[in-house]
């Protein structure tokens, strides 16, 4: 007996599929959540901080208003948005809606724009408050 799958891999890779934008941000979805844990573990801190004295504050401030705090915290803002965006996607898919592949790809593509430009306007209108 010829077994005719030993030139074929057992399971497909992802060398083999073509990336689309429903994969691409369903990854992404999952790289959001995972970033979400580390980002919040930052949050932690923060009001551990503001409870434990103005010192601790000053400190855990001067650390977020650096250049690095302040892209770590853009980009938590971005994981933030993203992530929600993409629950309710799946929200939307839950309910029996969208799973046509034009309408899916064009929702993926809206997660990934309307995340963008969501974090820049919440960051804008943060500076525009803050002066």
């Amino acid at each position: 007996m010829t077994n005719v799958t030993k030139s074929r891999p057992l399971s497909p890779h992802l060398q083999i599929y073509k990336p689309i934008p429903t994969m691409i941000m369903s990854i992404v979805h999952r790289l959001t959540g995972a970033a979400l844990y580390f980002g919040t573990v930052l949050v932690a801190w923060w009001l551990i901080a503001a409870a434990t004295g103005p010192a601790h504050y000053d400190w855990a401030s001067w650390a977020f208003g650096t250049i690095l705090g302040r892209l770590v915290l853009f980009g938590y803002t971005w994981a933030l948005i993203h992530h929600m965006l993409g629950g309710i996607r799946h929200f939307i898919w839950d309910l029996g809606y969208g799973y046509e592949k034009h309408f899916a790809t064009k929702l993926a593509i809206a997660n990934l724009i309307g995340s963008v430009v969501i974090t820049l306007l919440v960051w804008a209108v943060g500076y525009a408050v803050r002066f």
